[in-house]
């Protein structure tokens, strides 16, 4: 399993839910509004509830239909024995072992379009919530030391958010959070309606995790760009993840939560030197108006409390290191999903133009340092 002497923990590695997760686990009242996923094709992550598409717009919800793309075929022939034996847990494992991963955090597919319409029902989204946990919860028992799951939160109720996340740690043994990072009820992350959550997590010692999804319902950059799905996914995940990080380190969170660890995962990390940079000069032009409160330099923030994912042939990550040090960027195969490079997404990061030092951080000890694992 290991690599060079390398062991490697993903930070954010995915699973293609059942299509019938939300029929299934969801509280009986929500039943006959929980949506349902239309395949068990791994490329297909379309959720529909009486044939209406559901958290994606409707444009992408019919590109799968329409125009899959060259590597479409491909994909599908590559995931095909996973998909055959049904995406199990041990599957994921197996696939794990052939990557060389040692440790693995969960995210969703499906998932992370469940909560992806706006204005959603807050009972609604909270009971989603719920119903995902503990399906991952069942996932991540066939070896939990190995599987290690990241909690889905509702951002449509902060009570709703806080009193899920407390019972994903405290019972589940969930070792994160995550939120997409899009824009939800016109507040931005650094909205006071927040607070409770960010002491929350503060407090239960967990981390946050943004991750995108492209074709979101809620307001999502890249939007303009209408059918053509390749223009949208070049901005939507980067620029999204930036937006969430200028909240979190100039609106003050990191601030006024100094132990609130934040990872923005699956959006390279090649903007983070031009947004530190950018963020700094700003706030040292009017951070005395728009932003009395921070004792620092946005970057610092970042840098004492923030994680950035590299994807495994990111060659500019040597910038990234040149710039902010190599202590706060994490590392992802994207497993199963299609720009995953899988089965030898760890093989191209070590071919990657930088430290064996540096390699090492990466692949382990920085994502370790997030989630609060042992080294």
């Amino acid at each position: 399993m290991a690599h060079r002497n390398f062991k490697v923990l993903d930070s954010d590695i995915h699973i293609i839910e059942p299509p019938d997760l939300w029929p299934r686990y969801i509280d009986p009242a929500y039943r006959d509004r929980a949506p349902q996923g239309l395949t068990e094709d791994a490329g297909d992550l379309r959720l529909a509830i009486d044939g209406k598409p559901w958290g994606r717009v409707a444009v992408d919800a019919d590109r799968g239909r329409r125009r899959r793309g060259h590597d479409y075929a491909k994909n599908q022939e590559r995931w095909r024995p996973f998909q055959e034996r049904g995406w199990t847990s041990k599957v994921q494992l197996e696939a794990m072992d052939i990557e060389g991963i040692d440790v693995a955090v969960v995210y969703p597919s499906r998932g992370l379009f469940a909560l992806a319409i706006p204005d959603m029902d807050r009972g609604l989204a909270a009971a989603m919530a719920r119903a995902y946990n503990d399906w991952l919860y069942e996932f991540c028992q066939e070896n939990p030391e190995r599987l290690l799951g990241a909690g889905m939160i509702s951002p449509f109720d902060v009570g709703d958010a806080v009193s899920e996340a407390r019972r994903a740690v405290r019972e589940l043994g969930f070792r994160g959070m995550f939120l997409r990072p899009n824009e939800v009820n016109g507040r931005n992350w650094h909205d006071p309606y927040y607070e409770p959550l960010w002491s929350e997590l503060e407090e239960l010692e967990v981390p946050l995790g943004f991750h995108e999804g492209a074709g979101s319902q809620l307001r999502q950059v890249g939007e303009q760009f209408g059918a053509n799905a390749m223009l949208k996914h070049v901005y939507c995940h980067p620029v999204e993840q930036m937006l969430a990080c200028g909240s979190f380190c100039m609106g003050g969170i990191l601030e006024r939560h100094p132990k609130l660890r934040v990872a923005f995962l699956e959006g390279n990390c090649s903007w983070a030197p031009f947004l530190l940079w950018r963020m700094d000069e700003h706030w040292e032009r009017q951070g005395d108006v728009y932003a009395p409160e921070l004792t620092m330099k946005p970057s610092e923030y970042f840098k004492r409390q923030c994680f950035v994912s590299v994807e495994c042939d990111e060659d500019a990550v040597k910038y990234v290191i040149d710039a902010i040090g190599d202590d706060r960027i994490v590392f992802s195969t994207d497993f199963p999903h299609g720009d995953s490079k899988f089965p030898r997404a760890v093989e191209s990061f070590l071919k990657l133009p930088i430290s064996e030092t540096s390699k090492k951080k990466i692949l382990w000890d920085n994502c370790a340092a997030y989630y609060g694992l042992s080294s």
